[in-house]
């Protein structure tokens, strides 16, 4: 009786310790301020990118198309030979040439979409659209912005009465931040669809060169967004989408010099883009008609000319052409404001006029200075 006594009290004891020690050990625990288990956090912020990533291609992926080229078949003959030595052999039943070239995606639901100008860079062949769920759609008619690599297709949607065209939603470029996530979608090499990649944003306001010489395609680009998520040939004209899966920016070019290293140009150059559109029904860019090299003054001073924009060449017809303006002339001065390297240069000048407005030119022109008048036209879209 005694012993069992004993360990009663022992078992009340052990108790008591229990209840108080996990009453304010935890407590005690939360004072000394250790840090959570970096596992379990990294865990959660998986879990949660995951989450983003899955969710935004499902509401975004919907909206990408592959831009696709038909080339006519080949008119040329095969060489054969008989006993009179060689003759060509007319081929028959030959197929045109299909090929995915890039990407795009759709902007409004009766059936406009957007891609790079480059994507549609071929004159004499004909493109179509194919969705993400393989309905194909032909190209009526390819609208090309002559300031920036952008291009809108006009596809029908009743070519494919069952399916419903999901549009995708414009974001604001503007707000974006160097680091921020962002998802690029497309068909990279022209051959995986709706390819999927994530990165962050790795720089703003970028300049570059895209295209090359030898590809027919080469532009200017500034401004642009620098990128480190995969981007790959055929992804050009595809969305890059934020993680609320806003589109801010199309997917344009990637560096083949570096790993890692994509651009995109800002929505907001499409979405400007798209207002011109919208109110004329086509690309309405002020145009001048002449190709330039700015001159710094050291560069002028070299070349015993005068610091402003050297004329390269003068379009046949244009409103540069109209003016006078002629091969060799140095611009000084556009609309009264002085023509200089960097904010004031000529293609900003000219970007500022409306299209019919009138503007004073004057010109350096074999070291006399000359004023000429011209009329602001439109750019051609081609």
């Amino acid at each position: 009786m005694k012993k069992l006594g004993i360990l009663l009290i022992l078992l009340i004891f052990v108790l008591f310790i229990w209840v108080v020690f996990t009453s304010t050990f935890p407590k005690f625990l939360s004072s000394l301020n250790i840090p959570q288990s970096p596992i379990s956090k990294e865990s959660v912020k998986v879990v949660k990118e995951e989450s983003v990533v899955i969710d935004v291609v499902k509401n975004v992926g919907q909206s990408v198309v592959t831009v696709v080229r038909i080339a006519p078949a080949s008119t040329r003959n095969t060489i054969g030979f008989g006993p009179f030595g060689f003759f060509e052999v007319p081929q028959e039943n030959q197929e045109d040439q299909v090929s995915s070239i890039g990407s795009g995606f759709i902007l409004t639901s009766d059936g406009l979409v957007a891609t790079n100008k480059h994507v549609v860079s071929d004159t004499g062949v004909k493109y179509q659209v194919v969705t993400s769920d393989n309905k194909t759609y032909d190209v009526e008619k390819v609208s090309k912005d002559p300031l920036n690599d952008i291009a809108l297709l006009k596809i029908n949607p009743n070519q494919n009465p069952d399916k419903k065209l999901a549009s995708v939603t414009l974001g604001n470029s503007q707000s974006l931040q160097v680091g921020q996530f962002v998802i690029a979608i497309g068909t990279a090499l022209g051959e995986f669809r709706n390819t999927v990649t994530t990165g962050v944003i790795s720089g703003l306001g970028r300049g570059i060169t895209a295209g090359s010489a030898f590809e027919g395609f080469v532009e200017k680009l500034d401004n642009v967004i620098q990128t480190d998520a995969a981007i790959n040939p055929g992804n050009s004209g595809g969305p890059l989408v934020n993680s609320q899966g806003e589109v801010i920016g199309i997917n344009t070019a990637v560096s083949q010099s570096g790993q890692n290293i994509g651009f995109a140009l800002p929505i907001n150059v499409l979405k400007e883009a798209l207002s011109n559109f919208n109110q004329n029904g086509q690309f309405n860019r002020p145009y001048l008609g002449v190709s330039y090299v700015m001159l710094s003054k050291q560069e002028a001073d070299l070349n015993d000319l005068v610091e402003g924009a050297y004329i390269q060449s003068v379009v046949k017809g244009s409103p540069a052409d109209l003016s006078g303006l002629q091969p060799g002339d140095v611009i000084t001065s556009f609309d009264k404001k002085k023509v200089v390297i960097g904010a004031s240069e000529l293609s900003s000048l000219i970007a500022s006029k409306k299209v019919g407005e009138k503007t004073d030119i004057i010109v350096v022109r074999e070291q006399k200075q000359v004023t000429l008048s011209a009329t602001i036209g439109s750019a051609p879209s081609e």
